[in-house]
């Protein structure tokens, strides 16, 4: 167990430190909750069972975003694209979602249509229409039809340059953490 999630944890749950301490030992000894809960009062200062659970639930949250963030830096290390930035940016992760949206960019892909099109060349088309400049797309797009790059039309040139727009929208972080925020604010869910 990592010493820093204790206070952590007494903050976010406005508990003393000490109690935190007691209730992770007793877990980690192998005592349940309704045993800390019942008879071991004193050690945890009267924790009830719900906040026993918290604390349990929470410790290994915070152990499991851990594991992910060793396994992260590891393969970011042995692929050689490990920086002091980014190293600093996963190790402040406070979250597992927010660990993950930071690993995003550089997670090994699979071969994608983005993939695809940036191999036929069609990068720079995506880069011009993600600006948005007052351009027309059609004109634009007629440029990089090649047939020997299996881009036969500009309709084709277009989608290929979507393909590519859409992976960086969804690799950017700040656009992720974006849409989570409006989603949860703003989503109305259904059901039958």
């Amino acid at each position: 167990m990592n010493e820093t999630h204790i206070p952590k944890i007494a903050q976010e749950m406005g508990l003393i430190p000490k109690q935190v301490e007691a209730t992770a030992d007793l877990l980690n000894e192998g005592a349940t909750v309704p045993f800390i809960a019942r008879y071991r009062k004193e050690a945890t200062g009267s924790l009830d069972e719900v906040t026993i659970t918290a604390v349990r639930d929470r410790l290994n949250q915070l152990m499991e975003l851990d594991k992910r963030r060793e396994a992260i830096l590891k393969s970011l290390e042995e692929r050689g694209q490990l920086t002091d930035e980014l190293k600093k940016k996963i190790l402040s992760a406070e979250t597992m979602v927010v660990l993950e949206d930071i690993y995003l960019p550089y997670r090994p892909k699979r071969r994608t249509r983005a993939t695809v099109a940036k191999e036929k060349g069609l990068e720079p088309l995506a880069q011009r229409l993600y600006a948005q400049d007052d351009m027309n797309p059609l004109t634009e797009a007629v440029a990089f039809v090649d047939s020997e790059k299996g881009v036969d039309s500009v309709e084709d040139a277009l989608a290929g340059a979507r393909d590519i727009i859409a992976e960086w929208v969804n690799e950017d972080q700040t656009a992720r953490a974006r849409m989570r925020d409006f989603y949860s604010s703003k989503a109305v869910f259904k059901s039958k």
